[in-house]
């Protein structure tokens, strides 16, 4: 019972996989989305919706040498992280995972996309208990796939956003805002208020400048 209870306790801690792109993009609006339950929906992440439809649609189909699976469900007790793929390809024989995420735009400086995708492959690894060592994320405005390669350094950067999104999920804590150049693209723009959260209020500034004189 103690072992069923612990295990239970596991499963709870979970935290969705999508947290760990959202939180390396703004540990904020990771927050505000996990944390507060806040979403706002833009035409970019309408856009976004509708390029996953056929993702998320569950379709299972095979092609010579290929089983491919949509929308399958994952979780990794390493990571602490539960989501479902976009599309999951099982190659040869054995098969061989390949994790292919479909994203909206194009891709992007930063690294939030290939550490979301990374995760999927660690979800893979422990599910299949096999190597996953390559998937793809595929853009819509390019509308071709980019390889990822999951190496020590992107598999190292996943496990640290991971903890860190889940400590801050657990501790229920949302971080304030530091306004950024991104933050004009992000959909929750207007329930995070940067401009105006992000300075202290009047009062106190008035606080503090009394206590310094």
């Amino acid at each position: 019972m103690a072992v069923a209870a612990a295990d239970q306790a596991v499963e709870d801690a979970l935290i969705p996989l999508s947290a760990l792109q959202h939180h390396l993009f703004c540990p904020r609006q990771c927050a505000l989305i996990h944390v507060e339950g806040l979403w706002a929906e833009d035409a970019a992440t309408a856009e976004g919706r509708i390029l996953h439809e056929r993702a998320d649609s569950g379709q299972r189909e095979t092609r010579p040498g290929v089983r491919i699976a949509r929308s399958l469900a994952i979780r990794s007790l390493t990571l602490g992280v539960a989501g479902r793929a976009d599309v999951v390809e099982f190659h040869g024989r054995p098969p061989r995972p390949f994790p292919v995420e479909y994203k909206r735009g194009k891709p992007k400086s930063h690294r939030a996309d290939e550490v979301q995708l990374c995760a999927q492959a660690i979800c893979l690894e422990d599910m299949c208990g096999v190597d996953v060592p390559e998937g793809a994320l595929f853009y819509g405005v390019t509308r071709r796939r980019l390889p990822v390669t999951f190496d020590a350094e992107l598999r190292a950067l996943t496990t640290r956003v991971a903890e860190e999104a889940r400590a801050n999920i657990a501790a229920l804590r949302t971080p304030p805002p530091v306004r950024t150049p991104a933050c004009a693209r992000c959909s929750l723009f207007d329930l995070c208020q940067p401009d105006r959260l992000e300075k202290s209020p009047k009062v106190a500034r008035w606080l503090a400048a009394q206590l310094a004189d």
